[in-house]
């Protein structure tokens, strides 16, 4: 079984590619970010067409997340436990949710589409934000961790934290100054693994980024940054057997900034003629 996370920035103007990415690398399951659109307005057909379930979270034309899966889908919520909400000037504990987080139970797999919040700035409300979210995260996995030690989970997306040194080739992210590397970002996105969740790539491709802004040629000067990851149960880090991040989707025409990052699992067939791009 092939599993991947892949922010699409707008699934309304990449969905054919999308979709024929899957197809060509017989990609079972797919958690999107940013699909930057409402349920109704999601381009629902093509993945129909391609023998893909759905579930969609929008709210607007901001974030939104979803899934396709070739398995039927249950379970489906669309918050963690006490999720902070945001909303620009607003204060206090009732704040609107943003649609960031989607939960599906496929087969005995427990599986999370995220988009962290950015936090814009490091005095920026939405740097405050960014962490109470990540904390509310990280107390939901480990909640549901302990109630179900043995349980299959995955949280993925794109985390919008480069968590080591070697993760940020960006030169406009400076230490002290720039969100996504400090301090406070690496400790909460590190302190999953005291929840019980571990990054289940990384062991198998150590190097590599995910994301790569548009401006400044960043791409062709591979000033990019790791921020996209799957973390894993011990359950679920268990079946893991590959891992490839999808560099070569970020060439072409019209790509997102971010790319593919793919786990395969135990089970999922003999796949020996597949590609692999790392």
């Amino acid at each position: 079984m092939r599993i991947a996370t892949w922010n699409v920035n707008s699934i309304r103007a990449r969905s054919g590619r999308v979709v024929d990415w899957m197809e060509r690398e017989d990609i079972d399951v797919l958690a999107m970010q940013e699909i930057k659109c409402k349920p109704e307005q999601f381009p629902s057909q093509v993945f129909e067409d391609a023998g893909y379930d759905l579930a969609i979270h929008g709210l607007s034309q901001w974030n939104g997340v979803a899934f396709a899966s070739r398995e039927p889908m249950t379970d489906v919520v669309t918050a963690v436990t006490n999720m902070p909400g945001f909303q620009k000037g607003a204060v206090g504990s009732d704040q609107p949710l943003e649609a960031r987080a989607l939960g599906v139970t496929i087969n005995d797999l427990r599986l999370w589409s995220l988009y962290v919040p950015n936090g814009r700035s490091l005095d920026d409300p939405h740097y405050a934000y960014k962490l109470a979210w990540l904390n509310a995260l990280r107390v939901h996995a480990a909640e549901e961790l302990a109630a179900h030690p043995a349980l299959a989970l995955a949280m993925m997306g794109d985390w919008n934290v480069a968590p080591r040194d070697e993760d940020m080739g960006d030169p406009s992210f400076v230490p002290g100054l720039s969100t996504h590397i400090s301090p406070e970002e690496r400790e909460a996105f590190d302190a999953f693994e005291q929840a019980g969740l571990t990054d289940v790539v990384r062991p198998i491709v150590p190097e590599g980024f995910t994301f790569w802004d548009y401006k400044q040629l960043r791409f062709p000067r591979n000033e990019g940054m790791r921020i996209d990851f799957i973390l894993g149960s011990p359950a679920f880090a268990d079946l893991v057997t590959d891992a490839s991040i999808h560099r070569n989707e970020r060439k072409g025409d019209a790509p997102s900034d971010h790319v593919p990052v793919v786990v395969e699992l135990d089970g999922g067939g003999d796949d020996d003629d597949r590609p692999m791009i790392f």
